[in-house]
Protein backbone atom coordinates (compact mmCIF):
# COMPACT_ATOMS: atom_id res chain seq x y z
CA UNK A 1 0.00 0.00 0.00
CA UNK A 2 1.44 3.36 -0.98
CA UNK A 3 2.02 6.03 1.64
CA UNK A 4 1.43 8.65 -1.06
CA UNK A 5 -2.21 7.60 -1.16
CA UNK A 6 -2.68 8.97 2.33
CA UNK A 7 -0.58 12.13 1.97
CA UNK A 8 -3.49 14.04 0.45
CA UNK A 9 -5.02 14.14 3.94
CA UNK A 10 -3.62 15.63 7.14
CA UNK A 11 -4.67 12.56 9.11
CA UNK A 12 -6.59 9.33 8.60
CA UNK A 13 -9.52 8.00 10.61
CA UNK A 14 -9.64 4.21 10.45
CA UNK A 15 -12.87 2.48 11.48
CA UNK A 16 -13.79 -1.17 11.89
CA UNK A 17 -17.02 -2.92 12.92
CA UNK A 18 -16.86 -4.62 16.30
CA UNK A 19 -18.94 -7.55 17.56
CA UNK A 20 -21.89 -5.21 18.27
CA UNK A 21 -21.67 -3.58 14.85
CA UNK A 22 -20.34 -0.38 16.38
CA UNK A 23 -17.71 1.73 14.63
CA UNK A 24 -14.49 1.52 16.62
CA UNK A 25 -11.41 3.30 15.33
CA UNK A 26 -8.33 5.47 15.63
CA UNK A 27 -6.92 8.64 14.10
CA UNK A 28 -3.51 8.11 12.51
CA UNK A 29 -0.94 10.52 11.06
CA UNK A 30 -0.99 10.32 7.26
CA UNK A 31 2.67 9.30 7.15
CA UNK A 32 1.96 6.23 9.29
CA UNK A 33 -1.53 5.35 8.08
CA UNK A 34 -0.54 2.71 5.54
CA UNK A 35 0.92 0.61 8.35
CA UNK A 36 -2.31 0.69 10.32
CA UNK A 37 -2.35 0.34 14.08
CA UNK A 38 -2.78 -2.20 16.84
CA UNK A 39 -5.53 -2.19 19.44
CA UNK A 40 -6.53 -4.43 22.33
CA UNK A 41 -8.40 -7.55 21.24
CA UNK A 42 -10.43 -7.37 24.44
CA UNK A 43 -12.43 -4.63 22.72
CA UNK A 44 -14.29 -7.69 21.41
CA UNK A 45 -15.13 -8.57 25.00
CA UNK A 46 -16.79 -5.23 25.81
CA UNK A 47 -20.51 -4.96 26.48
CA UNK A 48 -22.58 -1.84 25.86
CA UNK A 49 -22.03 -0.69 29.45
CA UNK A 50 -18.25 -1.36 29.32
CA UNK A 51 -18.25 -4.57 31.30
CA UNK A 52 -15.61 -6.95 29.96
CA UNK A 53 -16.57 -10.58 29.58
CA UNK A 54 -14.42 -13.57 28.52
CA UNK A 55 -15.82 -13.95 25.02
CA UNK A 56 -14.10 -15.97 22.28
CA UNK A 57 -11.35 -13.95 20.58
CA UNK A 58 -11.25 -11.27 23.28
CA UNK A 59 -8.32 -12.86 25.10
CA UNK A 60 -9.39 -11.40 28.45
CA UNK A 61 -7.86 -14.33 30.33
CA UNK A 62 -4.93 -14.81 27.90
CA UNK A 63 -3.12 -11.50 28.30
CA UNK A 64 -5.41 -9.08 26.42
CA UNK A 65 -3.56 -9.53 23.12
CA UNK A 66 -3.19 -7.06 20.29
CA UNK A 67 -5.18 -7.14 17.05
CA UNK A 68 -3.91 -5.13 14.08
CA UNK A 69 -6.11 -2.91 11.94
CA UNK A 70 -4.85 -2.18 8.44
CA UNK A 71 -6.73 0.38 6.32
CA UNK A 72 -8.23 -0.96 3.12
CA UNK A 73 -7.03 1.45 0.45
CA UNK A 74 -10.08 0.99 -1.77
CA UNK A 75 -12.30 2.33 1.04
CA UNK A 76 -10.30 5.54 1.58
CA UNK A 77 -12.30 8.72 1.03
CA UNK A 78 -12.58 12.27 2.38
CA UNK A 79 -14.34 12.32 5.72
CA UNK A 80 -17.74 13.93 6.28
CA UNK A 81 -16.34 15.65 9.38
CA UNK A 82 -13.60 17.47 7.44
CA UNK A 83 -12.50 16.93 3.82
CA UNK A 84 -8.85 17.26 4.87
CA UNK A 85 -9.26 14.11 6.98
CA UNK A 86 -9.40 10.75 5.24
CA UNK A 87 -11.57 7.88 6.47
CA UNK A 88 -11.09 4.20 5.67
CA UNK A 89 -12.36 0.83 6.82
CA UNK A 90 -9.71 -1.27 8.55
CA UNK A 91 -9.25 -4.99 8.02
CA UNK A 92 -8.34 -6.88 11.20
CA UNK A 93 -5.65 -9.51 11.70
CA UNK A 94 -4.16 -11.43 14.60
CA UNK A 95 -0.59 -12.73 14.23
CA UNK A 96 -0.78 -11.92 10.49
CA UNK A 97 -3.89 -14.09 10.00
CA UNK A 98 -7.51 -13.03 9.54
CA UNK A 99 -9.03 -12.28 12.94
CA UNK A 100 -11.69 -14.97 13.24
CA UNK A 101 -14.18 -12.96 15.30
CA UNK A 102 -14.03 -9.94 12.99
CA UNK A 103 -17.37 -9.38 11.19
CA UNK A 104 -15.51 -8.17 8.10
CA UNK A 105 -13.38 -11.35 8.01
CA UNK A 106 -16.60 -13.34 8.41
CA UNK A 107 -18.14 -11.68 5.37
CA UNK A 108 -14.97 -12.31 3.37
CA UNK A 109 -15.25 -15.99 4.26
CA UNK A 110 -18.81 -16.07 2.94
CA UNK A 111 -17.76 -14.39 -0.30
CA UNK A 112 -14.87 -16.84 -0.69
CA UNK A 113 -17.26 -19.75 -0.18
CA UNK A 114 -19.52 -18.43 -2.93
CA UNK A 115 -16.48 -17.87 -5.15
CA UNK A 116 -15.58 -21.56 -4.77
CA UNK A 117 -18.96 -22.32 -6.33
CA UNK A 118 -18.14 -19.93 -9.18
CA UNK A 119 -20.20 -16.91 -8.15
CA UNK A 120 -19.54 -13.27 -7.31
CA UNK A 121 -21.97 -11.68 -4.86
CA UNK A 122 -23.55 -8.29 -5.49
CA UNK A 123 -25.32 -6.49 -2.69
CA UNK A 124 -27.62 -3.51 -2.22
CA UNK A 125 -28.65 -2.21 1.20
CA UNK A 126 -31.63 -0.15 2.35
CA UNK A 127 -31.38 1.63 5.71
CA UNK A 128 -34.21 3.05 7.82
CA UNK A 129 -34.16 5.12 10.99
CA UNK A 130 -35.61 8.04 12.94
CA UNK A 131 -34.47 11.64 13.34
CA UNK A 132 -34.43 12.69 17.00
CA UNK A 133 -34.45 16.03 18.79
CA UNK A 134 -33.13 16.76 22.30
CA UNK A 135 -35.47 17.12 25.27
CA UNK A 136 -35.12 19.49 28.23
CA UNK A 137 -34.16 16.64 30.56
CA UNK A 138 -31.14 15.65 28.46
CA UNK A 139 -32.88 12.83 26.61
CA UNK A 140 -34.25 12.69 23.08
CA UNK A 141 -37.55 12.26 21.31
CA UNK A 142 -38.80 11.83 17.77
CA UNK A 143 -38.36 15.04 15.79
CA UNK A 144 -41.75 16.73 15.64
CA UNK A 145 -43.02 17.19 12.09
CA UNK A 146 -46.80 16.92 11.66
CA UNK A 147 -46.40 17.32 7.88
CA UNK A 148 -44.29 14.18 7.63
CA UNK A 149 -45.66 11.53 5.26
CA UNK A 150 -44.37 8.38 3.59
CA UNK A 151 -42.36 9.22 0.45
CA UNK A 152 -42.20 12.80 1.61
CA UNK A 153 -39.44 15.04 0.27
CA UNK A 154 -38.39 18.67 0.54
CA UNK A 155 -39.14 21.07 3.40
CA UNK A 156 -42.59 19.56 4.01
CA UNK A 157 -41.12 16.15 4.68
CA UNK A 158 -37.93 17.42 6.27
CA UNK A 159 -38.01 21.03 7.51
CA UNK A 160 -34.60 20.57 9.17
CA UNK A 161 -32.79 20.08 5.85
CA UNK A 162 -31.34 16.87 7.30
CA UNK A 163 -31.79 14.88 4.08
CA UNK A 164 -29.93 17.50 2.05
CA UNK A 165 -27.14 17.59 4.61
CA UNK A 166 -26.75 13.81 4.47
CA UNK A 167 -26.86 13.67 0.67
CA UNK A 168 -24.41 16.56 0.30
CA UNK A 169 -22.00 14.86 2.70
CA UNK A 170 -22.46 11.53 0.93
CA UNK A 171 -21.72 13.11 -2.46
CA UNK A 172 -18.61 14.82 -1.12
CA UNK A 173 -17.38 11.54 0.36
CA UNK A 174 -18.10 9.41 -2.71
CA UNK A 175 -21.02 7.34 -1.44
CA UNK A 176 -23.43 6.17 -4.13
CA UNK A 177 -26.87 6.88 -2.67
CA UNK A 178 -29.59 5.60 -4.97
CA UNK A 179 -32.54 7.26 -3.22
CA UNK A 180 -33.62 9.03 -0.04
CA UNK A 181 -37.07 9.82 1.32
CA UNK A 182 -39.23 10.09 4.40
CA UNK A 183 -40.40 6.61 5.43
CA UNK A 184 -43.77 5.59 6.84
CA UNK A 185 -43.91 7.32 10.21
CA UNK A 186 -43.20 10.85 11.36
CA UNK A 187 -39.52 11.78 10.94
CA UNK A 188 -38.56 8.26 9.85
CA UNK A 189 -36.18 8.24 6.87
CA UNK A 190 -34.92 5.69 4.35
CA UNK A 191 -31.63 5.75 2.46
CA UNK A 192 -30.83 3.22 -0.25
CA UNK A 193 -27.28 2.59 -1.40
CA UNK A 194 -26.60 1.66 -5.02
CA UNK A 195 -25.78 -1.98 -5.82
CA UNK A 196 -22.10 -2.91 -5.68
CA UNK A 197 -19.75 -5.81 -5.01
CA UNK A 198 -20.79 -7.24 -1.66
CA UNK A 199 -17.79 -6.23 0.45
CA UNK A 200 -17.69 -2.71 -1.00
CA UNK A 201 -21.41 -2.34 -0.28
CA UNK A 202 -21.11 -3.61 3.30
CA UNK A 203 -18.14 -1.29 3.93
CA UNK A 204 -20.08 1.65 2.50
CA UNK A 205 -23.20 0.89 4.55
CA UNK A 206 -21.09 0.61 7.70
CA UNK A 207 -19.46 3.99 7.05
CA UNK A 208 -22.65 5.62 5.77
CA UNK A 209 -24.54 4.70 8.93
CA UNK A 210 -21.83 6.51 10.90
CA UNK A 211 -22.04 9.49 8.55
CA UNK A 212 -25.81 9.79 9.03
CA UNK A 213 -25.57 9.84 12.82
CA UNK A 214 -22.66 12.29 12.88
CA UNK A 215 -24.32 14.67 10.40
CA UNK A 216 -27.38 14.70 12.67
CA UNK A 217 -25.23 15.41 15.74
CA UNK A 218 -23.55 18.27 13.90
CA UNK A 219 -27.02 19.78 13.40
CA UNK A 220 -27.83 19.55 17.11
CA UNK A 221 -30.05 16.53 16.49
CA UNK A 222 -29.57 12.76 16.67
CA UNK A 223 -30.51 9.79 14.52
CA UNK A 224 -31.24 6.21 15.52
CA UNK A 225 -31.25 3.01 13.48
CA UNK A 226 -32.58 1.03 16.45
CA UNK A 227 -35.18 -1.50 15.32
CA UNK A 228 -38.09 -0.23 17.42
CA UNK A 229 -37.28 3.03 19.20
CA UNK A 230 -40.98 3.96 19.36
CA UNK A 231 -43.01 0.84 20.20
CA UNK A 232 -46.38 2.10 18.96
CA UNK A 233 -45.25 3.07 15.43
CA UNK A 234 -43.25 1.50 12.61
CA UNK A 235 -39.93 -0.18 13.24
CA UNK A 236 -36.77 0.40 11.22
CA UNK A 237 -35.32 -2.35 9.08
CA UNK A 238 -32.21 -2.93 7.03
CA UNK A 239 -32.97 -4.84 3.85
CA UNK A 240 -30.22 -6.85 2.18
CA UNK A 241 -30.70 -7.26 -1.59
CA UNK A 242 -28.30 -9.77 -3.12
CA UNK A 243 -27.69 -11.23 -6.54
CA UNK A 244 -25.10 -13.61 -7.96
CA UNK A 245 -22.97 -13.25 -11.07
CA UNK A 246 -21.79 -16.47 -12.72
CA UNK A 247 -18.32 -17.23 -14.10
CA UNK A 248 -19.25 -15.89 -17.54
CA UNK A 249 -20.89 -12.73 -16.24
CA UNK A 250 -24.40 -14.15 -16.34
CA UNK A 251 -27.08 -13.03 -13.86
CA UNK A 252 -27.35 -16.35 -12.10
CA UNK A 253 -30.58 -15.78 -10.15
CA UNK A 254 -32.67 -14.98 -13.24
CA UNK A 255 -34.51 -17.38 -15.54
CA UNK A 256 -37.09 -15.69 -17.72
CA UNK A 257 -38.60 -19.04 -18.66
CA UNK A 258 -39.57 -19.71 -15.03
CA UNK A 259 -42.98 -18.62 -13.76
CA UNK A 260 -41.43 -16.41 -11.07
CA UNK A 261 -38.49 -15.33 -13.22
CA UNK A 262 -36.17 -17.01 -10.70
CA UNK A 263 -33.58 -19.64 -11.64
CA UNK A 264 -33.11 -22.99 -9.92
CA UNK A 265 -30.16 -21.42 -8.15
CA UNK A 266 -32.38 -18.66 -6.79
CA UNK A 267 -34.92 -21.20 -5.61
CA UNK A 268 -32.21 -23.13 -3.77
CA UNK A 269 -31.09 -19.89 -2.12
CA UNK A 270 -34.66 -19.26 -0.99
CA UNK A 271 -34.82 -22.79 0.37
CA UNK A 272 -31.72 -22.16 2.45
CA UNK A 273 -33.07 -18.88 3.78
CA UNK A 274 -36.32 -20.57 4.80
CA UNK A 275 -34.51 -23.56 6.33
CA UNK A 276 -32.24 -21.37 8.47
CA UNK A 277 -34.71 -18.56 9.12
CA UNK A 278 -35.04 -19.06 12.87
CA UNK A 279 -31.28 -19.12 13.42
CA UNK A 280 -30.80 -16.03 11.25
CA UNK A 281 -33.08 -14.06 13.57
CA UNK A 282 -30.44 -14.12 16.32
CA UNK A 283 -27.99 -12.23 14.08
CA UNK A 284 -30.38 -10.12 12.01
CA UNK A 285 -32.31 -9.00 15.11
CA UNK A 286 -29.35 -8.41 17.42
CA UNK A 287 -30.90 -6.66 20.43
CA UNK A 288 -33.57 -7.21 23.05
CA UNK A 289 -35.39 -4.29 21.44
CA UNK A 290 -35.39 -5.91 17.98
CA UNK A 291 -38.12 -8.33 18.99
CA UNK A 292 -40.58 -5.50 19.52
CA UNK A 293 -40.38 -5.15 15.71
CA UNK A 294 -40.50 -8.81 14.68
CA UNK A 295 -44.24 -9.24 14.98
CA UNK A 296 -46.88 -10.42 12.47
CA UNK A 297 -48.32 -7.75 10.20
CA UNK A 298 -45.42 -5.34 10.59
CA UNK A 299 -43.68 -5.95 7.23
CA UNK A 300 -40.70 -7.04 9.30
CA UNK A 301 -39.97 -10.54 8.02
CA UNK A 302 -40.78 -12.72 11.02
CA UNK A 303 -42.17 -15.57 8.85
CA UNK A 304 -40.08 -18.32 7.26
CA UNK A 305 -41.46 -17.68 3.78
CA UNK A 306 -40.90 -15.99 0.43
CA UNK A 307 -42.98 -14.35 -2.28
CA UNK A 308 -42.95 -12.27 -5.44
CA UNK A 309 -43.37 -8.48 -5.06
CA UNK A 310 -44.77 -9.02 -1.55
CA UNK A 311 -43.78 -6.83 1.40
CA UNK A 312 -45.20 -9.14 4.06
CA UNK A 313 -42.76 -11.99 3.41
CA UNK A 314 -39.18 -12.34 4.56
CA UNK A 315 -37.52 -13.10 1.22
CA UNK A 316 -38.95 -11.04 -1.62
CA UNK A 317 -38.37 -11.44 -5.36
CA UNK A 318 -39.01 -8.51 -7.73
CA UNK A 319 -41.94 -8.78 -10.12
CA UNK A 320 -40.01 -7.79 -13.22
CA UNK A 321 -37.12 -10.26 -12.82
CA UNK A 322 -34.55 -10.33 -15.61
CA UNK A 323 -31.67 -7.94 -14.95
CA UNK A 324 -33.47 -6.78 -11.78
CA UNK A 325 -33.64 -10.29 -10.30
CA UNK A 326 -32.38 -10.40 -6.76
CA UNK A 327 -33.43 -11.67 -3.36
CA UNK A 328 -34.45 -8.99 -0.89
CA UNK A 329 -34.10 -10.29 2.67
CA UNK A 330 -36.26 -8.29 5.08
CA UNK A 331 -35.59 -9.83 8.49
CA UNK A 332 -32.80 -7.54 9.76
CA UNK A 333 -33.40 -4.36 11.69
CA UNK A 334 -31.42 -1.14 11.49
CA UNK A 335 -29.07 -2.05 14.35
CA UNK A 336 -27.77 -5.19 12.63
CA UNK A 337 -24.03 -5.67 12.34
CA UNK A 338 -23.83 -5.00 8.59
CA UNK A 339 -20.94 -7.35 7.76
CA UNK A 340 -22.07 -10.16 10.06
CA UNK A 341 -25.69 -9.90 8.93
CA UNK A 342 -24.69 -10.05 5.26
CA UNK A 343 -22.40 -13.02 5.94
CA UNK A 344 -25.12 -14.97 7.77
CA UNK A 345 -27.73 -14.36 5.06
CA UNK A 346 -25.32 -15.33 2.28
CA UNK A 347 -24.23 -18.47 4.10
CA UNK A 348 -27.82 -19.55 4.73
CA UNK A 349 -28.58 -19.10 1.03
CA UNK A 350 -25.42 -21.01 0.06
CA UNK A 351 -26.37 -23.91 2.32
CA UNK A 352 -29.58 -24.19 0.35
CA UNK A 353 -27.53 -24.57 -2.82
CA UNK A 354 -24.92 -27.05 -1.59
CA UNK A 355 -27.60 -29.01 0.28
CA UNK A 356 -29.83 -29.09 -2.82
CA UNK A 357 -32.77 -27.96 -0.71
CA UNK A 358 -36.19 -27.45 -2.25
CA UNK A 359 -38.01 -24.21 -1.55
CA UNK A 360 -41.63 -24.33 -0.35
CA UNK A 361 -44.28 -22.71 -2.50
CA UNK A 362 -44.41 -18.93 -2.61
CA UNK A 363 -46.71 -17.10 -0.23
CA UNK A 364 -49.60 -15.22 -1.84
CA UNK A 365 -51.86 -14.33 1.11
CA UNK A 366 -52.09 -10.91 2.72
CA UNK A 367 -49.51 -11.77 5.39
CA UNK A 368 -50.99 -9.70 8.18
CA UNK A 369 -52.00 -12.54 10.47
CA UNK A 370 -49.93 -15.50 9.31
CA UNK A 371 -47.21 -16.42 6.86
CA UNK A 372 -49.01 -19.28 5.15
CA UNK A 373 -50.34 -22.68 6.10
CA UNK A 374 -47.79 -24.57 8.15
CA UNK A 375 -45.29 -21.71 7.95
CA UNK A 376 -43.41 -21.02 11.17
CA UNK A 377 -42.02 -17.79 12.48
CA UNK A 378 -38.85 -16.87 14.30
CA UNK A 379 -38.65 -16.72 18.09
CA UNK A 380 -40.29 -13.80 19.83
CA UNK A 381 -37.28 -13.00 22.00
CA UNK A 382 -33.52 -12.71 21.65
CA UNK A 383 -33.07 -15.59 24.09
CA UNK A 384 -35.20 -17.88 21.94
CA UNK A 385 -33.45 -16.81 18.77
CA UNK A 386 -30.06 -17.57 20.33
CA UNK A 387 -31.31 -21.06 21.17
CA UNK A 388 -32.24 -21.50 17.50
CA UNK A 389 -28.85 -20.26 16.32
CA UNK A 390 -26.90 -22.60 18.59
CA UNK A 391 -29.10 -25.52 17.50
CA UNK A 392 -28.35 -24.85 13.81
CA UNK A 393 -24.90 -26.45 13.62
CA UNK A 394 -24.71 -26.22 9.83
CA UNK A 395 -25.20 -22.46 9.82
CA UNK A 396 -22.87 -21.96 12.79
CA UNK A 397 -20.12 -23.86 10.98
CA UNK A 398 -20.71 -21.95 7.76
CA UNK A 399 -20.60 -18.53 9.44
CA UNK A 400 -17.64 -19.49 11.65
CA UNK A 401 -17.65 -21.12 15.07
CA UNK A 402 -15.39 -18.48 16.66
CA UNK A 403 -17.41 -15.45 15.61
CA UNK A 404 -20.69 -17.14 16.56
CA UNK A 405 -19.28 -18.11 19.97
CA UNK A 406 -18.19 -14.52 20.61
CA UNK A 407 -21.55 -13.19 19.47
CA UNK A 408 -23.66 -15.65 21.46
CA UNK A 409 -21.62 -15.06 24.64
CA UNK A 410 -22.29 -11.34 24.40
CA UNK A 411 -25.95 -11.72 23.61
CA UNK A 412 -26.52 -14.27 26.39
CA UNK A 413 -24.96 -11.76 28.76
CA UNK A 414 -27.24 -9.06 27.34
CA UNK A 415 -30.31 -11.22 27.98
CA UNK A 416 -29.16 -12.07 31.52
CA UNK A 417 -28.57 -8.43 32.46
CA UNK A 418 -31.89 -7.38 30.93
CA UNK A 419 -33.84 -10.05 32.79
CA UNK A 420 -32.11 -9.18 36.06
CA UNK A 421 -33.18 -5.55 35.62
CA UNK A 422 -36.86 -6.47 35.71
CA UNK A 423 -37.48 -4.51 32.50
CA UNK A 424 -39.87 -5.65 29.77
CA UNK A 425 -40.44 -5.04 26.06
CA UNK A 426 -44.21 -5.35 26.40
CA UNK A 427 -44.89 -1.71 27.17
CA UNK A 428 -45.82 1.19 24.89
CA UNK A 429 -42.64 3.04 25.85
CA UNK A 430 -39.02 1.98 25.72
CA UNK A 431 -37.77 0.69 29.04
CA UNK A 432 -35.06 2.73 30.76
CA UNK A 433 -32.78 -0.25 30.16
CA UNK A 434 -33.26 -0.12 26.37
CA UNK A 435 -32.85 3.65 26.32
CA UNK A 436 -29.60 3.54 28.27
CA UNK A 437 -28.04 0.55 26.46
CA UNK A 438 -29.10 1.00 22.85
CA UNK A 439 -30.05 4.55 21.90
CA UNK A 440 -26.57 6.08 22.43
CA UNK A 441 -25.01 3.50 20.10
CA UNK A 442 -27.65 2.63 17.50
Amino acid sequence: MSEDTYDQYRRIRILWPDHLGLARGKYLPSALASKGSAFCATTFGLTYDRDIIPAEGGFLLEGLKDVHGTPVESTLRPSWEDPTIGVAVADLSLAHEAYTVSPRSTLQRALDDWAELGYTVKLGIELEGYLLQPTDDGGSEKYSNPRSMVYGTGPLGDPTGFTDAVLDAADACGFNVESANVEFDESQFEFTLRYDDAMAQADDAFLFRTLVREVALDMGLDFTFLGKPFPTVSGSGMHFNFSLVGPNGELALADESAETGASDLAMACLAGLVEHHNALAAICAPTINAFRRLQPGTLAGCWANWGVDHRNVTSRLPADGGSAMRIEHRLADGSVNVHLGAAAILQAARLGVVGKLEAPGQYTGDGFEDGGEGVGRCADSLAGALDDLEADSALVEAIGADVVSNYVTHKRNEVEVFEASGASIDGAELSDWETARYLPYH
